[in-house]
């Protein structure tokens, strides 16, 4: 390398005296530098014919390479430092449908400032399958729902939210003047999570019926929110969805709080394999947590 860098500060200053001094070096090992590349490369780079130094047209074409070999050695080598303080790299976020409504753009555009080299790979995956992909290592983090299994498994509160009442327009909740409650919920057409697919949305409605001692009228099961919202729209029945749903404005569906139900119930957590050493992903956490607040 100290050859290829001799040679374009010969070539750019066009005097070994002016080359040397850049080099801080003496001009009698530069000019042997340049004797043992040409050695090498069996051509001559410079033309000694005459007082000036001039480039060969051998010279030319080797400067030209020469600079990008350098500026590639200068990448790497800046490349290598940034690595183990994560500045670069790749991150691969497991992420829920939920998630992606509103957190996770957060989450994006915060890296893209704080981490521009660093390259996120986003993987939609219901919260068991993020779980199985961190212990695989198949993702780094995970913005699942709660609550993380596994030994090795760290998981952090990102944000909560509450549950809102999705009504069809001209739904008599959707029309009243008052807030409805969840009682109001007894025996009403009710669009449901699915107990596998969608468990800990199931879970904090079955638990909050069960609490308030009523039983809507189910007539779908279902995993994704959207899907919800659409069935809601077309009627089948009303729905509980979080409030990060409002982003998605569908016409003809109206969200409302409900009077009665905790401003906390939907939890989002950030959870990450504690044995994984990628500097990327310590560095990512912070930015997630920021994004968070």
């Amino acid at each position: 390398m100290e050859q290829l860098e001799s040679f374009v500060a010969v070539a750019e200053e066009r005097h070994f005296g002016r080359a040397a001094q850049r080099l801080h070096i003496t001009q009698p090992p530069l000019s042997r530098r340049i004797h043992l590349l040409e050695e090498e490369l069996r051509v001559e780079l410079f033309d000694r014919s005459h007082r000036a130094v001039k480039l060969t047209s051998a010279g030319r074409v080797f400067l030209v390479d020469a600079r990008k070999i350098l500026k590639l050695a200068q990448d790497a080598a800046l490349s290598a430092q940034r690595t183990p303080r994560g500045e670069v790299g790749v991150v691969a976020i497991g992420f829920t449908a939920g998630s992606a409504y509103e957190f996770l753009e957060k989450v994006v555009g915060a890296a893209n400032t704080e981490l521009p080299e660093v390259e996120l790979v986003l993987k939609e995956m219901v919260t068991p399958a993020q779980l199985e992909a961190l212990h695989s290592g198949t993702i780094d983090v995970g913005l699942i729902r709660p609550p993380a299994t596994g030994a090795d498994i760290t998981s952090r509160l990102l944000t909560s939210e509450p549950l809102l009442a999705a009504l069809p327009v001209g739904h008599r909740l959707a029309v009243a003047a008052r807030e409805p409650t969840i009682a109001d919920f007894d025996n009403e057409r009710f669009i449901g999570y699915s107990p596998s697919e969608a468990s800990y949305f199931y879970e904090i409605l079955a638990s909050e019926f069960r609490r308030a001692g009523i039983r809507p009228d189910y007539t779908q099961y279902v995993s994704q929110i959207h899907t919800m919202l659409a069935m809601v729209k077309a009627e089948l029945g009303v729905a509980l969805v979080p409030t990060a749903a409002r982003i998605l404005h569908l016409e003809g569906v109206v969200l409302r709080p409900v009077d009665g139900l905790a401003p906390n119930l939907v939890a989002l957590h950030a959870a990450w394999r504690r044995s994984n050493d990628n500097p990327a992903l310590n560095a990512l956490l912070p930015v997630i947590r920021r994004a968070a607040r």
